[in-house]
């Protein structure tokens, strides 16, 4: 699949033209400039056309020293990896000395650059469209990202880089050959995995430690990330969706709109996980933030795994450990068993570890237990320890089945005053499933249900 790269100066309306293309808003959109600083990846389908697609930071590229040298860098790295740059410029605030600039700039990385001039709904644009032929490559397509005007001159102008050429002869590939490789073009589905936590608890340099690139953009200052990032990946044959999120702080604390917006993706990608990563600081670890974030993700019924990063400046590792599982035992006690890896992104300590430990949670949290075996372990939990009385009347549990997996869900059908079992006695049958079929540290939900038995009766 060809590749597109969006770029150009902050504020031209680079994301709101991907949200466009993917057809969701899936880059945070702000009149604030520079609200992208990550490389933001999507699927697009304009048209005929389907390609991928890069929204990239806006370009400064006269400030190589500090964080917008650094953006620059990540976003010339995208348009190497594409086959094709779009420079989008504001036709409303026509050209600029900073888009002649940057055209230069894209002129000389060698790859094919087709400008569009944005915001060119109405005749404010005019003058802008008449100006970007100054920039020298060639003739800008007029669009307006936000009102959805010239998506079909952009296709146009599109489809000569994107249109696949057709194989001549096809003797070109041995027998079988295309259809392995049909079969590697659709993949049953990526395992989506949310990188979550405090701002500055290393989620991105995480990240790339596990890509082993500078994929995403790290440094001191707070608040670097600020899109939900999301990024395919393969791992030992497994396609992999990482997803980079920006720092949650209190609700309280959260005052800028901008950081409002950031707390929101992140939020919507737990939603969307099917494993949350919830990476805590060694230096402050498990603060009353980390056990909010871990409740969303409890809530939102989602497999999580729990890791410390900067264990490289522990002191006493093994003590702090100890206390963390303690505290861990203590304070998200609905998922007991839930394992601490140590970590550190900086020199790579158990980085190997992760990976399994996430894939392990997503096969728990996928698990589905045979009726047989689920009957035969409600009949020894209730003769271990009966149900206690309910309105001075004894209740009986009939049998269980699971409903549904991810997370496993389970119901309970028995006799009436069964639905108002007390949260003791519920947390005891729980921790009884999470035992007899390996389930720690994983979501499960139970209903209880008053019903007659359907296989009472039956021939």
């Amino acid at each position: 699949m060809r590749t597109v790269a969006i770029l150009g100066r902050p504020n031209v309306g680079k994301s709101t033209l991907f949200n466009r293309l993917v057809g969701r808003r899936q880059a945070l959109v702000h009149d604030l400039p520079g609200v992208t600083r990550d490389r933001i990846e999507g699927r697009a389908r304009l048209r005929d056309l389907d390609f991928r697609v890069l929204d990239t930071a806006g370009l400064e590229p006269d400030r190589p020293e500090d964080l917008a040298g650094r953006l620059a860098a990540l976003t010339l790295e995208g348009l190497a990896s594409a086959d094709l740059g779009l420079l989008v410029v504001d036709a409303r605030a026509g050209i600029t000395p900073l888009d002649r600039e940057i055209a230069r700039l894209l002129r000389r990385q060698g790859k094919p650059i087709l400008l569009v001039a944005n915001k060119c709904e109405g005749r404010a644009g005019a003058a802008g469209l008449a100006e970007a032929f100054e920039l020298g490559l060639g003739e800008p397509v007029a669009i307006s990202a936000e009102h959805g005007e010239g998506m079909v001159e952009l296709a146009d102008a599109l489809r000569p880089y994107l249109i696949e050429p057709a194989p001549e002869t096809a003797t070109e590939a041995a027998p079988g050959e295309a259809a392995e490789e049909a079969a590697d073009e659709r993949p049953a589905g990526p395992l989506r995995l949310a990188v979550v936590g405090r701002p500055n608890v290393g989620k991105s340099s995480l990240i790339n430690a596990l890509l082993r690139s500078d994929r995403l953009l790290v440094g001191p200052e707070p608040g670097l990330t600020r899109d939900a990032v999301r990024i395919a990946w393969r791992w030992r044959d497994r396609e992999i969706e990482l997803v980079d999120t920006a720092g949650l702080r209190r609700r309280a604390r959260i005052e800028r709109p901008l950081e409002k917006l950031s707390a929101g993706a992140t939020v919507r990608a737990v939603r969307e996980a099917h494993v949350v990563l919830l990476l805590l600081d060694a230096e402050r670890p498990l603060e009353h933030q980390d056990a909010t974030i871990a409740d969303l993700a409890i809530e939102e019924g989602k497999a999580l795994v729990l890791a410390v990063n900067k264990w490289d400046l522990v002191a006493e590792p093994q003590r702090l450990l100890a206390e963390l599982e303690a505290r861990v035992g203590e304070r998200l006690d609905r998922l007991k068993g839930l394992p601490v890896l140590p970590v550190s992104a900086r020199t790579g300590r158990n980085l190997g570890k992760l990976l399994p430990a996430v894939v392990l949670a997503f096969e728990r949290w996928s698990r589905r237990v045979p009726t047989g075996r689920l009957n035969r372990w409600l009949q020894g939990m209730v003769e271990a320890h009966p149900p206690p009385m309910v309105d001075r009347r004894r209740v009986k549990l009939r049998y269980a089945t699971q409903v549904g997996s991810r997370p496993p869900t389970f119901a309970l059908f028995g006799n009436g005053p069964a639905e108002r079992l007390p949260a003791s006695y519920l947390r005891y049958l729980v921790n009884g499933l999470r035992e007899t079929f390996d389930l720690p540290g994983t979501v499960i939900r139970l209903v209880v249900r008053a019903a007659e038995n359907p296989y009472e009766g039956s021939s």
